[in-house]
């Protein structure tokens, strides 16, 4: 067994593993071993090189992703840590569902199958690829102004399109309508998970007060729907967007996700 756990790093939509470079070197400074795999068909490239070419994310599914983490954690010689952010925080979820993980932490996750809460800010932010149901498995790029409100709205227009510029990507269309549509199908949807699991790594769940994507009602829901003898724990982080993970004072969330996660793996 290494000193510190390892801990592996999920992204969310529209990012890669370059959203998670604040926390994965703090805690590689805590002397921690980090790992930021990206999804298929993101891997290693750069926002830029993704824009231009996004074929490599076309049809690609929830269940195509949480496969290829499940590969990568089970390599590991130990149970690592599991930090997800926004979708990367669901697939934390099934992935803790799947057994792995000693301790789970969900950053402005999406929910798993079966819970239905869906503020309207949070269906604001799907509805340029939710509208068009012909492109279900295609790869959507997200425009400046829909970032601005999906990601940067404590920003200015102009310092939120300095960051679309350095860090977004097409969508993963797939994705997005087999989690919306799941919300609505608890038991075959393609994010379920058994909220009544016994020995489920103990979770917890992060929102920002002003997250549009993942509003607090929704992680607040998450939490309820969870049962059994494991651990669920919930902390609101106040003046916080969908940007949790870089925005200022970020340091403040990356800390209190370490501590608990020690503390509980």
């Amino acid at each position: 067994m290494s000193a510190k756990p390892t801990i592996v790093l999920i992204h969310g939509l529209w990012m890669t593993p370059k959203s998670w470079d604040t926390w994965a070197e703090r805690f590689r400074a805590a002397g921690h071993d980090v790992i930021v795999p990206g999804w298929p068909g993101v891997g290693d490239r750069t926002p830029q090189d993704i824009r231009r070419d996004p074929s490599a994310l076309k049809g690609i599914g929830i269940k195509d992703i949480v496969d290829h983490y499940e590969a990568i954690i089970r390599a590991l010689p130990e149970k690592p840590i599991i930090m997800g952010h926004s979708f990367g925080g669901l697939f934390a979820q099934m992935l803790a569902d799947r057994g792995l993980g000693s301790a789970v932490v969900g950053v402005t996750p999406g929910q798993p199958a079966g819970i239905t809460t869906l503020p309207p800010s949070t269906l604001r932010t799907g509805f340029p690829i939710l509208r068009n149901p012909f492109a279900r498995n295609g790869a959507s790029p997200i425009s400046k102004a829909h970032f601005h409100f999906t990601f940067g709205n404590d920003l200015s227009r102009a310092a939120s399109d300095a960051i679309w510029e350095s860090d977004a990507i097409n969508s993963v269309n797939r994705v997005f309508f087999e989690g919306v549509g799941a919300a609505f199908n608890e038991k075959n949807g393609a994010s379920h998970v058994d909220y009544a699991k016994p020995d489920r790594a103990p979770l917890l769940i992060i929102t920002g007060e002003i997250d549009h994507v993942v509003p607090p009602a929704i992680g607040e829901a998450i939490v309820k729907k969870y049962s059994g003898p494991s651990t669920v724990d919930y902390r609101e982080f106040a003046g916080r967007t969908h940007r949790i993970v870089s925005q200022q004072g970020w340091e403040e969330v990356a800390d209190f996700a370490l501590a608990w996660a020690v503390d509980h793996s």
